[in-house]
């Protein structure tokens, strides 16, 4: 399953991802963390310190090697140098799986140790100074892009992705690759103003939306996101003194997180498998597609010198039935 965090900055998605990622590890789902926020604080909310967090290899600087292994012998792909981040896969492309050793994961992941098991964490690296007034922050999430084009995920294991903060997510088609979406939203009107973009960005794309209401402190906060939301509310999150001492940086073990917050994120699992049952890959690589067309027209072909539209396959499909072993 593919799990998305969005919000606006301070909601509380990089902690409600991470303490989301915690919940599944502790259920023994295999999990592929990956921070694609700007911001990359996904690393330190998991228990990393700050040398351990600057550490982590960006996957942005890693983009040749990824499109080189995913590549593999699709006849479609004339060059490395032709791909672009939302290049789909086809014939001979090279397929990642969530439970498997890969090159892309040796050289972008690193695992984590949390109470209850590992994980792999991934990261597209921060913003530098030699970006600064010349590099956009989507052209570093366009490796977690590619990467999930060619991702081959089944029911009972997971990407949690914590994606950028506010509406900046719509700037590419990734906003689609996932099986659920959680937003993120504090009970006032800043909170829910991206929910409302969200909303109605993502309508003609059938993305599946749930609100996940934080920072709620009584029947008013709960009533004003109900009235707001209405049944997009999924599930609100109180104070948690356990997240309070996590902050600090001295994390009790997950296992004395409070009842309600742990049953506040079962609430979110099970959403996530629900969605599971509408799961569509034919219509999951068309929108891949759609949006591969449209970044080609708009500035691809002209930045690769070749028509990127031939770079369909059109006999192709994304789906679990590719997800057997190839060799690297």
């Amino acid at each position: 399953m593919k799990i998305a965090f969005v919000g606006k900055g301070g909601s509380g998605k990089t902690t409600l991802s991470s303490l989301f990622i915690r919940h599944l590890t502790a259920n023994e789902a295999p999990v592929i963390a990956v921070d694609a926020d700007i911001n990359q604080h996904l690393g330190a909310a998991l228990g990393l310190d700050e040398a351990e967090s600057a550490a982590l290899p960006a996957m942005g600087a890693h983009l040749p090697l990824i499109k080189d292994y995913l590549r593999g012998s699709n006849p479609r792909i004339s060059s490395v140098e032709a791909m672009i981040k939302t290049t789909p896969p086809g014939d001979g492309s090279r397929l990642l799986r969530v439970d498997e050793s890969n090159p892309v994961y040796d050289a972008c992941a690193r695992t984590v140790r949390l109470d209850d098991g590992e994980i792999r964490l991934m990261a597209t690296g921060p913003f530098v100074e030699s970006d600064l007034g010349v590099a956009c922050y989507h052209s570093k999430v366009g490796a977690v892009e590619l990467c999930l084009n060619h991702l081959v995920d089944g029911p009972d294991e997971y990407v949690v992705v914590d994606m950028t903060a506010g509406s900046d997510s719509f700037a590419s088609g990734m906003f689609t690759r996932f099986d659920m979406t959680f937003l993120v939203a504090e009970p006032t009107r800043k909170g829910v103003s991206v929910y409302r973009q969200y909303k109605e960005y993502a309508r003609d794309f059938g993305v599946s939306l749930k609100v996940v209401g934080n920072k709620v402190q009584g029947p008013d906060d709960l009533d004003f996101l109900r009235t707001e939301v209405g049944d997009d509310l999924l599930v609100a999150v109180g104070h948690s003194d356990w997240v309070r001492e996590m902050e600090k940086g001295r994390p009790a073990r997950f296992e004395l997180l409070e009842a309600d917050n742990r049953c506040a994120l079962q609430t979110l699992q099970d959403a996530a498998e629900d969605s599971y049952e509408d799961r569509d890959w034919e219509t999951y690589t068309q929108q891949m597609i759609h949006f591969h067309l449209r970044n080609a027209e708009s500035w691809g072909n002209a930045k690769t010198g070749v028509d990127l539209a031939t770079q369909v396959d059109p006999d192709f499909v994304l789906s679990e039935a590719l997800a057997v072993p190839q060799p690297s």
